[in-house]
């Protein structure tokens, strides 16, 4: 049982990295208020939503059958409090630091209309330093973290990210005049 949960467990991760990935390049294409071919606008942020939760329940999915693996030996203080795990401690805590930032994204998402757009948009900008800590993470803790295959995914992703992260720093960025006049 060990070896399905151990498997379950670093297959759902890396999963859960892929849509996140998906997420954060959805997200900055939402932000910009550009089409994705054969969606409507108001489309690619329904479609980013539900990338966003599906690859949290991907990450739920990772931690849970981690915390039933004896091997992995995780306990619940080890999923909120990081670099205290007995198992790679620096690199499991990474995970918790990424874990914790995701709560924070998610709970704001939630109170979005209560919070505000600003404070919304302040700690969603965490989204951009979840995403390396859980892919520094991936490869410092996984146990197919330094395999061809896997570098070889966490290569496309990064460049994902990268090339939209950059579009989005540059000076062609332009987001829509809808989502301008949200932030007023």
């Amino acid at each position: 049982m060990d070896e399905a949960l151990w498997a379950f467990g670093r297959a759902s991760g890396v999963v859960a990295l892929v849509l996140f990935t998906a997420s954060i390049v959805l997200g900055i294409i939402t932000r910009s208020g550009r089409l994705l071919p054969g969606l409507p606008r108001f489309s690619v942020t329904l479609v980013h939503r539900n990338v966003s939760l599906v690859g949290s329940v991907f990450i739920l999915l990772h931690v849970g059958s981690l915390l039933l693996d004896s091997y992995a030996k995780l306990n619940v203080t080890d999923i909120v409090v990081p670099f205290i795990g007995s198992y790679k401690p620096f690199w499991q805590g990474l995970g918790t630091v990424a874990v914790d930032l995701l709560i924070a994204i998610i709970v704001t998402s939630l109170l979005r209309q209560r919070l505000g757009v600003k404070v919304f948009r302040a700690v969603h900008w965490f989204s951009y330093a979840m995403w390396p800590i859980a892919m520094v993470h991936a490869i410092g803790n996984g146990t197919d973290g330094t395999s061809s295959w896997f570098l070889l995914l966490a290569a496309v992703c990064t460049l994902a990210v990268g090339t939209a992260l950059i579009w989005r720093l540059s000076s062609r960025f332009v987001e829509s005049a809808r989502l301008r006049q949200e932030s007023v």
